[in-house]
């Protein structure tokens, strides 16, 4: 019976640590935008800049067609 009102408290505590929790993520802002996150995968990505030359090619691969893929973040 005793193991009972320990699990009690012990929940008890758990339980106060989540609600503070949620009471500092409320306060902080973390649920003020809950729009955009819903619709940003509707939003069109913007168009990569297509450069025939960057810095790094010279031209000497001008017109050759190679198999590298360039990932701009």
């Amino acid at each position: 019976m005793s193991i009972l009102f320990i699990l009690i408290i012990i929940s008890l505590f758990l339980a106060s640590g989540f609600l503070l929790a949620f009471f500092w993520a409320s306060k902080s802002g973390q649920f003020d935008d809950d729009y955009t996150p819903s619709v940003r995968m509707l939003f069109d990505d913007e168009p990569a800049e297509d450069d025939e030359l960057t810095e790094e090619d010279d031209g000497s691969n001008a017109g050759k067609k190679t198999d590298q893929i360039e990932i701009k973040t």
